[in-house]
């Protein structure tokens, strides 16, 4: 079995739940009358199909949705097509816009550019022509690390590294798969973090490498969260959650607090929209919710979301709902109101475990008394399905 395939299978594998935190999940119909959540309408507007293999990113940006596959693909797809009775199979043959030479692991959109994180080490950057209203045009920028970066860094001894016991590279190089990527607020930096237990930070205006921060896990980093405060979360198949900060002045990362309360690899996390709770899925079948303190900032366990079956794999927040999915092929829409959390819906019809997830308020369906969510979900049985989530205002 190849390194790959062992990493992949040991996400799927799920490991027992953790008894030790609260539940924080309610199920009584009193609680859903009492926040208007006994109403809840969803559906499977489409499914996507064109991937050769399984779906492993996706990326909301605008009236495009972007994903990835491990068939090295990106692929395009028009959100205003989703409801209509346009030729699917037409779509799909017509929106291929990268191919990478590596399975892609992550995808995140800045303004005109595509940052893909793959499976070959490499992050490439590319530039989205958006000039014919319907399509979409796409030519590679970059590769990170830039030539110019490697050339300078390789002068000089200092830069160099030791990766395995003959072969040396700089500091700059990722050398194992690239897991995921994150954009802080104000999108000057770019996030990536590696099976190879680093942490790299990028400068988006020229794609330069400014920090590295090595093991900085024991085991592969599979997760990363940025909160606007500037604080930097990372989850590990080692079972813990690190949290880094740059003090003012000072131009490299330090370790400020390490978070473990899951008994199993952790590989995903996600942030609520004003950065004070931190939700991480792994392994253990458990959603565990995490509160950043107000006078102190010191980070503590609030409880945990129960519901899925086996491994959580992805996890994305919009408003204030937090999606989950699976390895039971599931996902499960959630809802919390002083700490109560609901499970709004779980949307079935995948045939594989939901390996990515992406989320939107759909502007176009909400009105004055609903409210309405498009949520997107990846697969291993390669397909794209996208789901609308509506249900009552709070009053």
């Amino acid at each position: 079995m190849d390194d790959e395939s062992i990493k992949k299978s040991s996400s799927l594998s799920s490991q027992p739940s953790l008894p030790s935190v609260p539940s924080l999940t309610s199920h009584s119909l009193s609680h859903r009358r009492q926040h208007n959540l006994s109403v809840v309408d969803h559906h499977c507007l489409t499914t996507l199909k064109g991937h050769n293999s399984y779906v492993s990113s996706l990326a909301l940006a605008g009236k495009f949705l972007f994903t990835g596959s491990s068939d090295n693909e990106v692929r395009s797809w028009d959100c205003n097509t989703f409801s209509s009775e346009l030729d699917q199979e037409f779509l799909s043959n017509n929106n291929i816009v990268a191919v990478g030479k590596g399975a892609v692991k992550s995808l995140v959109v800045l303004a005109d550019k595509l940052f893909s994180a793959h499976q070959d080490h490499k992050i490439r950057v590319w530039k989205i022509n958006n000039q014919e209203p319907d399509h979409q045009k796409f030519t590679r920028l970059a590769t990170l690390p830039t030539l110019g970066d490697r050339a300078i860094k390789l002068l000089m001894p200092k830069n160099h590294v030791q990766i395995r016991r003959h072969k040396t590279c700089t500091w700059v190089h990722h050398v194992d798969a690239v897991s995921a990527l994150a954009l802080t607020k104000d999108e000057t930096l770019l996030y990536s973090v590696s099976w190879d237990r680093t942490i790299k930070i990028w400068r988006t205006s020229d794609f330069k490498c400014l920090e590295s921060i090595t093991n900085a896990h024991d085991d592969a980093i599979n997760a990363v969260a940025l909160s606007d405060d500037g604080d930097v979360y990372t989850g590990s198949a080692d079972k813990k959650i690190k949290v880094w900060r740059r003090s003012p002045g000072n131009k490299k990362h330090s370790l400020v607090d390490v978070l473990e309360r899951h008994n199993s690899g952790i590989n995903a996390l996600a942030l609520s929209c004003d950065g004070s709770v931190l939700y991480s899925g792994a392994c253990d079948r458990s959603i565990i919710v995490w509160e950043k303190e107000e006078d102190d900032g010191n980070i503590l366990v609030v409880g945990a979301l129960r519901g899925h079956t086996k491994s959580i794999l992805c996890m994305a927040v919009v408003s204030d709902l937090v999606c989950s999915g699976s390895a039971d092929k599931t996902i499960r829409i959630w809802r919390g109101i002083d700490r109560n959390y609901t499970c709004l819906a779980v949307l079935e019809g995948h045939r594989g475990p939901v390996k990515c997830l992406a989320a939107a308020i759909d502007n176009d369906r909400c009105d004055s008394s609903d409210t309405s969510y498009l949520v997107c979900s990846g697969s291993l049985d390669c397909d794209i399905k996208v789901w609308q989530i509506s249900f009552p205002l709070l009053r």
